[in-house]
């Protein structure tokens, strides 16, 4: 959500004349998209404020921007905290700073500019819901994101169909909570319905939407995905934790018997489908048993990736009020050592089966002379060849698996 965030950003100061450069220090405008959902990344966001206090008094005209889920309600106290920046802007909320920008631009003796002409990506990111109405305990994102709000399906569509039009090939719809889209609509469409008229745009060659939440998928978005050929088959579906007690004090909404019969529907229904989970290990009070619950449901049900991370408390958030960051950072860290370690086995057997197979690689770029794609379900493909690959389809045998990513090359019929 914060990469498409910037990337509407970006495109709306370059609109009025701006470009872009490499460096900060050579920059007139320096935005920083901050994300809070870890402390980790709140850490670096601070981090980065405070180095930029030296680049402030060196250029003191340079625009300091603060944006993301750190800009709350209480922007006096950043101001306060940070006297240096000069902007502090809501989630999405960046016209004060376009208009300041036009503005500054215009006094400088310069007339705004077309967009410079660019090769378009061949994946863009579609926020579709914002905001999220569940209060998980541990997460912050209702606070800062506030709550579920969908976009029009005719401005979706209409982004969407611009976005082919310019040479795109593979939309990713966005959400806090996407399995929500629509819910708040008067007479609207559910994600599965956004995913047939999606469908229906010629051009586009691949669909993908996260994130979901195991207790809003329905048996109907899973028939669509099964269904429609644009939609890829991969699905990321976030168990959080594999004990019923821990699943109660995040308030997921579920048990963990529910989560496998989703996941056995899911696998029916799309029998070559990737998922992905994500868990977080240390919540408070999680014991030793609990914790092995969690690995045998990993070990069980064998996710394509794992997003790993160690509880963090999060201020004003319900956990954080009611309950103790009682286990140690040293036994968090080797939780989730024992999680990466068995995911890093579980990926890498899994990948080993795609040996010999072909795949359909959505070429993105090139990396150490390689070109590079994913697949219909998301895994990471690198191959050798002459031709220009950049944006095309291609078919690629592989030949060589790691627990990353997979090699290979492309097959002419």
């Amino acid at each position: 959500m914060n990469k498409a965030d910037s990337e509407r950003l970006t495109n709306g100061v370059m609109q009025l004349g701006y470009k872009s450069v490499k460096r900060a220090e050579d920059a007139d405008i320096i935005v920083l998209n901050s994300c809070v959902v870890r402390g980790s990344a709140e850490d670096k966001v601070l981090r980065k404020l405070s180095n930029l206090k030296a680049l402030k008094r060196k250029r003191p005209h340079v625009t300091l921007v603060l944006t993301g889920c750190m800009v709350d309600s209480n922007i006096d106290s950043l101001k306060t905290g940070f006297p240096h920046v000069d902007f502090f802007l809501k989630p999405q909320q960046f016209s004060e700073l376009l208009e300041y920008a036009r503005s500054n631009y215009s006094k400088q003796g310069h007339s705004p500019e077309p967009l410079p002409s660019c090769s378009t990506p061949p994946g863009a990111f579609i926020p579709v819901i914002q905001g999220c109405n569940n209060f998980c305990s541990y997460c912050i994102v209702p606070y800062r994101r506030g709550r579920e709000k969908s976009r029009n399906p005719e401005e979706i569509l209409c982004e969407i169909r611009s976005f082919v039009q310019a040479g795109g090939k593979e939309v990713t719809l966005l959400g806090q909570n996407v399995d929500s889209y629509g819910h708040d609509l008067p007479d609207g469409p559910d994600l599965a319905d956004l995913l047939q008229a999606i469908s229906t745009i010629d051009g586009l060659a691949r669909i993908r939407f996260l994130t979901s939440h195991p207790k809003d998928m329905s048996q109907k978005l899973i028939e669509a995905v099964a269904s429609l050929k644009k939609v890829c088959e991969h699905i990321s579906l976030p168990a959080q934790a594999g004990d019923n007690e821990i699943l109660r004090a995040m308030r997921r909404g579920y048990t963990i018997e529910q989560y496998r019969e989703l996941i056995q529907r899911i696998r029916s229904a799309i029998p070559d489908v990737a998922l992905s989970t994500d868990i977080i290990v240390g919540f408070p009070g999680e014991d030793l048993a609990q914790f092995e619950r969690t690995v045998s449901l990993l070990e069980e049900l064998r996710f394509d990736t794992v997003h790993s991370a160690a509880y963090s408390p999060r201020p004003n958030t319900i956990a954080a009020r009611k309950f103790t960051d009682n286990i140690p950072d040293d036994e968090k860290k080797r939780r989730l050592r024992q999680i990466e370690a068995l995911q890093e086995r579980i990926s890498a057997e899994k990948n080993a089966l795609l040996v010999g197979q072909r795949v359909e690689v959505l070429v993105e770029g090139k990396r150490a002379g390689k070109w590079q794609g994913r697949t219909r379900t998301d895994k990471l493909v690198f191959f050798t060849g002459h031709n220009d690959y950049q944006g095309q389809l291609v078919q690629v045998g592989i030949n060589h698996a790691g627990t990353w990513s997979l090699q290979g090359k492309p097959v002419f019929t």
